[in-house]
């Protein structure tokens, strides 16, 4: 069965940088669309970045030319590149996994635990 296994959560001040990754397993990842969600407490998940089987990228408005996603398919891995960093950031940060391509909808089949990010 898929599993997703995110890492790289911390906490940064204001203006720093973060990258998060994410392990995939359990199926066969190039196969597969990826996405970054997050969720801040008391606020609904949110897409923040996707990455289509050819590469195709897509990103929250509220990211771009900040976040960076890329993945390794070699490694089975996804990633998060996060720059200029600011408080709304601060969330747990989902790895997604799907068949279709799905980009920021939500309904995302496959999903990891999350990993924090605090930004003060």
């Amino acid at each position: 069965h898929v599993q997703l296994v995110e890492s790289g959560g911390g906490s940064v001040q204001a203006g720093g940088s973060l990258t998060l990754s994410c392990v995939a397993s359990g199926y066969t990842y190039s196969a597969y669309c990826m996405a970054w969600f997050r969720q801040a407490p008391g606020k609904e998940r949110e897409g923040v970045a996707a990455i289509d089987i050819d590469g195709s990228t897509s990103y929250a408005d509220s990211v771009k030319g900040r976040f960076t996603i890329a993945e390794d398919n070699a490694k089975n891995m996804l990633y998060l590149q996060m720059n200029s960093l600011k408080p709304e950031d601060t969330a747990m940060y989902y790895c997604a996994a799907d068949f279709f391509n799905l980009q920021l909808a939500r309904h995302y089949a496959n999903w990891g635990r999350g990993t924090q990010v605090t930004v003060s």
